[in-house]
Order: structure tokens, then C-alpha cells, then sequence
């Protein structure tokens, strides 16, 4: 599979901490789903704590740096759905219906997606969290996880 033909993709705006990226893109080689790199990257793709975190799946993972969000959202497929997922303002993910040709778009650590992103998502799709006065969000690979699996079994991709 690649860029072009995966019914579901992973894509993060401009991340910020190697390891959440490094095992992102472990799942992206465990579910075989394309990962796009949105810059500027708050490290280097050469960053040692990236690869451990990735281990020996780097070679097996479809990834792609784009050097702004422009030129990730001219260099997606068509078509395609930007679905935003944010810790709020979204649908709840036990409710998103997701499409073949979704994109999931996870925002950075600390910020997450900017309001012009934001603006720029067909939709927002948000995990439901019981102790949501307590806990701000989860990590953003694990969150990751959570949200590509829920996509891949509902398109039926495992």
C-alpha cells in the first residue's frame, strides 16, 4: 500500500517530542497506514531518541516530511477528509463514522492544532475521557492509537 492507494493515513502537525513520533510511527508500520510530518519538527529526523523509540520499524513505515501545512494538504490524495482530533470541540470518537481516504490530523504536545487548522478540518473527532476534570489529555501516541485502530476496524483494515 502506499500514499496514494491507503484508505487511512496519519498525519501530525508540527510534533514536538521524538519518542511520541518515534512510536506513532511504530503503529504506522503495525496498522501499514502512511505518516506525514508536518514541519517545522521540534527535532531532527536524525534524532537518536527518535529512532529508539521507532526501533528497527523505520524501514517499513511510508513517511513523509512536508515543509508546511500548505504543502501537506497540496500533496494529499483526492480524495480525502481532514478529520482534526482534539481533546475538544469534536464528535466523540464511540460516534465518528470515518471514510476511506480519512486523514487524521493530531496537533502538537504542547499546543495542539491552531485554530486556523482547526478551521481547516472537514471535522473534529474527539476521545471521550470519564475523568476529564482531571486529566487535560492523553498522550499524543496514544491517542494516536486509539483513534487509527477505532478508523481501521470500523473501514474493516484488521
Amino acid at each position: 500500500m502506499t500514499l496514494a492507494t491507503s484508505p487511512l493515513r496519519i498525519a501530525l502537525f508540527e510534533p514536538r517530542i521524538p519518542p511520541n513520533t518515534g512510536n506513532i510511527a511504530r503503529s504506522c508500520a503495525a496498522f501499514q497506514l502512511p505518516l506525514s510530518l508536518i514541519e517545522p519538527l521540534g527535532f531532527s529526523i536524525d534524532d537518536r531518541a527518535l529512532k529508539r523509540a521507532g526501533l528497527d520499524y523505520w524501514p517499513h513505515v511510508d513517511v513523509t516530511a512536508h515543509e508546511n501545512f500548505k504543502s501537506f494538504l497540496e500533496a494529499l490524495p483526492k480524495p480525502y477528509r481532514l478529520i482534526g482530533c482534539s481533546r475538544h470541540g469534536g464528535s466523540s470518537l464511540s460516534e465518528f463514522q470515518f471514510l476511506a481516504g480519512d486523514v487524521l490530523l493530531f496537533g502538537r504536545e504542547d499546543t495542539g492544532l491552531p485554530a486556523d487548522v482547526r478551521d481547516q478540518c472537514d471535522q473534529i473527532c474527539t476521545i471521550p475521557m470519564r475523568g476529564h476534570e482531571n486529566v487535560r489529555s492523553l498522550n499524543l501516541s496514544v491517542s494516536s492509537a486509539l483513534v487509527s485502530f477505532q478508523a481501521g476496524m470500523q473501514l474493516g483494515l484488521w
